[in-house]
């Protein structure tokens, strides 16, 4: 009979995700190994192994949490939306700022997302794939309700794309404690949609 994990085992591996997420930011994931790893969570490697059994499983593990996460962040946000009766804009610029907040506390998750998926298996990059698919479409979607006499079938994927350009890359020049907020970096990028596309609505 296998014996039962312990209450905390999620717990540790979402601290030793942290800390493999710093790593790999830091060294990049084809530098930095499980001994890197195990070092930086104050383990030893044998101890990290009882966890994952490579650095492979640590990044697949990492970036499933990470994009689970990121779409049980737009249910909510669609759930409070409905809640607080938001209009369609209102529920946009919501997102955004959830978004952005999210970005801000979780840099270092989201610089694998975008730098290490080539790194997975064929079957586990198409897994993550689709999750990001699912984010990009939830985006179009509230997009196209917010701005449905602009936003069609014909500009929806670089509308969808140009605001993602706006607010992905942040991790690479947005400095936490630096004279932008990413509170106010979300404003900003809220004004320019609304000034885009908002304004020439009517």
């Amino acid at each position: 009979m296998a014996r039962p994990k312990s209450a905390s085992h999620d717990l540790k591996r979402e601290a030793i995700l942290d800390v493999a997420a710093q790593c790999f930011a830091q060294q990049s994931y084809s530098s930095a190994s499980m001994n890197d790893i195990a070092l930086a969570c104050g383990t030893s490697k044998a101890r990290l192994y009882h966890y994952y059994e490579g650095k492979e499983a640590i990044l697949f593990d990492l970036l499933d949490r990470y994009t689970q996460h990121l779409l049980a962040l737009i249910g909510e946000t669609e759930a409070r939306a409905q809640r607080r009766n938001l209009s369609e804009t209102e529920a946009l610029h919501e997102l955004i700022r959830v978004f952005l907040t999210e970005y801000e506390n979780s840099a270092t998750r989201h610089t694998s997302l975008l730098a290490d998926t080539k790194f997975l298996s064929p079957t586990q990059f198409e897994h993550i794939r689709k999750r990001q698919r699912d984010v990009v479409a939830a985006f179009t979607r509230f997009l196209k309700r917010a701005y449905p006499n602009r936003v069609n079938k014909t500009n929806e994927v670089a509308v969808t794309m140009m605001l993602f350009g706006m607010i992905n890359w942040t991790f690479t020049w947005l400095r936490p404690g630096g004279p932008l907020t990413y509170e106010a970096f979300a404003q900003n990028v809220i004004q320019m949609i609304d000034q885009g596309l908002g304004g020439a609505q009517g």
